[in-house]
């Protein structure tokens, strides 16, 4: 099949550094290239990829100091990919509700798979517009905030991830670590908590957006006292 692999441009595919939703959409694409399906992916320019590489930015937005608009480059991507559409046996779209607009007036299979929070008071709107958009949950969970809605679900598909990608230790580890994002959902607060009654170290390994400075300065900060 041809296939259009459509990711957000903040990060690289694979993430230079943090990047989890990239990460997952570097393991797919490369898998379908293995598999024998002609994959383009639609990705920031420093990407690298087995896959025909349609670079829509120079590089990912968010480490471009001299990115200060980065909706620029969403509009670009849904310009390529318009251009491209006849290209295609489907298309399956990462990046968000970006694309719905497109998705509904275009002739050519797409899916999108939702890779974050639905629990946004401002996602209830456009939601109940889109119901027509086939969607994929990454777990059955994700849905219930907006169950109520006669969304298009396909399929609930879970992040798949090479066999070999991480090995069992079977030996106790001096310390526990957290790799990821601070933010409220993420909840490094737990996993602070947990550590601090088991008696056990714990590492922190995560991102601060400047949306979530205030959150980790107030709520976080202070729980690293141990």
């Amino acid at each position: 099949m041809k296939i259009a692999q459509v990711s957000p441009l903040y990060e690289s595919v694979p993430p230079k550094l943090y990047g989890g939703t990239e990460r997952i959409i570097s393991f797919l694409t490369e898998e379908l290239v293995r598999l024998g399906h002609e994959v383009t992916l639609f990705a920031s320019g420093d990407s690298q990829t087995k896959a025909k590489l349609k670079a829509i930015s120079e590089k990912s937005l968010r480490l471009d100091k001299n990115c200060i608009d980065p909706y620029v480059y969403n509009i670009l991507e849904q310009e390529e990919l318009i251009n491209t559409l006849d290209e295609f046996d489907i298309i399956h779209n990462s990046n968000d509700y970006f694309n719905f607009p497109i998705f509904r007036r275009m002739q050519t299979p797409s899916l999108t798979t939702l890779h974050g929070r639905l629990d946004i008071p401002d996602l209830l709107p456009l939601y109940q517009e889109y119901t027509d958009i086939p969607l994929v949950s990454i777990s059955n969970f994700q849905r219930k905030p907006l169950e109520r809605l006669n969304l298009n679900w396909i399929k609930t598909i879970y992040h798949g991830l090479p066999l070999d990608l991480y090995k069992p230790n079977y030996m106790p580890g001096k310390y526990l670590a957290f790799l990821g994002r601070i933010s409220p959902e993420k909840r490094v607060d737990r996993a602070i908590e947990i550590a601090k009654a088991l008696g056990i170290p714990i590492k922190i390994a995560a991102k601060i957006d400047t949306a979530d400075k205030e959150y980790y300065e107030q709520e976080i900060k202070h729980l690293v006292d141990h």
